[in-house]
């Protein structure tokens, strides 16, 4: 028998990896480092090298269970444990656990000599050292660059740094080297990423005078990575990257409805409400009631019983509180009770990365059902189109995967059709987008609302004129005329001319009834007359009838009489003839 072989070839195996368990930075690696082997984090001064490699130890420790080592040349221990203290990394108690290793060395050239060739001998042996005292797994050298400084022989130094990171893998630890970024060259020497198998490149740019911090992979020998350049962001909690490309639309979908506060606006979509977990937008120019609407959805939120995180960028919480009470909205009861947060600050407190982790973080503590940011548009002024799209684009999706109700306003400007693009350009991104605008008659402003798009369910196609009462938003019935749809005096003018109309329509009715009355009364006075009349004629007739009758029968009754007084003659024989 023949045998059978199949096409498919076996899978590889893939390049074993160490997560990092900094956030978003095992998802842009996928994975985390390469398992066993030495990476390469460069960078100007500022940018959280150090940082980056204390945290990659601590979450080993801390999620892993791997031990690690800290060797470095510029810092003492003491204030490596001071510094990062503030984030919630306590150095101290994981060197006391037999966790952690914290090594200074400082390096002169009084204590390592050039002789002959220079080695790194002594290092090796110190290092070692530390590594089997502990069965480290990960290893951190911070910086490389304190290690050869004062040295000008180029070609040993060369052939150190490759000797150096031969040592490590042969040792078998993951390894983060920092090094301080060259002139033209990602390092000073310009040979570490080379010889590294992984290379992390962080920068801290100033644009416009808000300093963004970018991360970018610039090699990864044996695994796929995100090639794109990241944010991320230093916090009280360590470093948070954020990744773009690496979001998949394959988040879960629910068909609940939310509410939107306004009972007469939910009537206008098919399910009565919007899609929970979906995103809404309402735009609109200044004036036009956004603020308005935004916080009846955030109090509809809290009235069901749900969290609601707000975040506004141009009132104070005081502010919006009362503000809202004046329209019958009150927030201050759901703030009190713990299902209302509100977060208010300008947007150039922080740049866009910031707002988007404080988001991610405020998110992670109070878990809300819905987040309401009011408006959008301010955070032009920490960024460009461009910028604030990307940063709302991971917004919407962070929020999605979390299946959170996202309610955004932003401010249009412009008259026709520009008052239906928004500045950030997310129009296109959103679920659920609602227009209000101004809508101008003689001599007056008015207020009109419009559903543009809602996926996934029929909306109408109706503009709404609405007004903002101390009970909160009432959206008013639709008058029509002859010119189309009439808001404000002309409403008022039209509604009283239909009344007019109706009232002229009903007294004419009533008219009609009246004289219709009328007339019955008369003909059914006719109709008695007349039966009176024939009434009349029938006793008549009858009385004829009857005297006729009598007569008849006197008559019959007086002939018998006489009839019976005079009886008929009997007749005598005749006599007999002789012959």
């Amino acid at each position: 028998m023949q045998e059978f072989r199949s096409s498919v070839a076996p899978a590889l195996p893939k390049l074993p990896k160490s997560p990092t368990g900094i956030e978003g930075l095992d998802e842009i690696t996928e994975g985390g480092l390469p398992l066993g082997r030495p990476t390469l984090i460069c960078g100007s001064a500022g940018c959280g090298k150090t940082l980056m490699g204390i945290e990659f130890l601590v979450r080993g420790i801390q999620d892993y269970n791997e031990p690690g080592v800290l060797m470095a040349f510029e810092e003492t221990a003491p204030e490596l444990a001071a510094n990062v203290a503030s984030l919630g990394f306590d150095l101290v108690e994981l060197q006391a656990r037999k966790m952690l290793r914290v090594d200074h060395v400082h390096v002169d050239r009084s204590e390592i000599e050039e002789t002959g060739e220079y080695d790194l001998e002594g290092l090796f042996i110190r290092l070692g050292h530390a590594i089997d005292s502990i069965g480290a797994k990960r290893v951190v050298l911070d910086t490389i660059e304190a290690l050869f400084s004062g040295f000008p022989n180029q070609g040993v130094l060369r052939s150190e740094i490759r000797r150096l990171f031969h040592w490590l893998k042969g040792k078998g630890v993951t390894t983060i080297i920092t090094a301080e970024r060259g002139d033209g060259t990602l390092t000073r020497q310009g040979l570490e990423e080379y010889v590294s198998d992984c290379v992390i490149l962080l920068d801290n740019r100033v644009i416009d005078q808000i300093t963004t911090r970018r991360l970018r992979i610039v090699k990864y020998r044996g695994s796929t990575h995100g090639t794109n350049e990241y944010p991320y962001l230093i916090t009280e909690d360590g470093i948070s990257v954020l990744p773009v490309t690496s979001l998949q639309l394959d988040h879960p979908v629910s068909d609940n409805i939310m509410a939107s506060g306004v009972p007469a606006l939910d009537e206008m979509f098919g399910r009565r409400g919007f899609y929970q977990g979906t995103s809404v937008l309402i735009t609109g120019t200044a004036g036009t009631a956004k603020t308005t609407l935004a916080a009846a959805f955030a109090e509809k939120v809290c009235q069901q019983g749900q969290r609601c995180l707000l975040f506004a960028f141009e009132e104070s919480p005081q502010q919006l509180l009362r503000n809202m009470r004046s329209v019958g909205i009150d927030l201050q009861q759901h703030v009190a009770a713990g299902l209302l947060r509100i977060e208010a600050s300008r947007p150039t407190i922080n740049g866009l990365e910031q707002h988007l982790v404080t988001l991610h973080r405020l998110v992670k503590d109070f878990k809300p059902a819905a987040v309401v940011i009011d408006p959008i548009t301010n955070l032009i002024s920490v960024g460009n189109a461009a910028e604030v799209r990307s940063m709302l684009t991971r917004l919407i999706d962070f929020l999605k995967v979390n299946g959170i109700t996202a309610f955004f306003t932003a401010l249009v400007s412009g008259r026709g059709l520009q008052q239906e693009m928004t500045d950030e350009g997310v129009s296109s991104l959103v679920d659920t987008w609602i227009s209000v605008r101004d809508l101008e008659g003689i001599g007056e402003r008015n207020r009109g609302l419009s559903i543009l798009k809602s996926r996934g369910m029929a909306h109408s196609n109706q503009v709404r004129e609405f007004i903002v009462t101390e009970h909160g938003i009432e959206l008013l019935d639709v008058v029509v005329g002859p010119t189309g749809i009439v808001t404000g005096a002309s409403r008022l003018t039209q509604q009283m001319q239909q009344h007019a109309q109706t009232l002229a329509a009903q007294q004419e009715t009533d008219r009609r009834d009246r004289e219709l009355e009328r007339r019955r009364r008369v003909l059914e006075a006719n109709i008695a007359n007349l039966r009176t009349e024939f009434e009349s004629v029938e006793e008549e007739l009858r009385q004829i009838y009857s005297d006729e009758q009598n007569r008849q029968q006197t008559l019959t009754s007086g002939n018998q009489r006489i009839a019976a007084a005079n009886p008929p003659a009997r007749a005598t024989p005749a006599p007999a003839e002789t012959k």
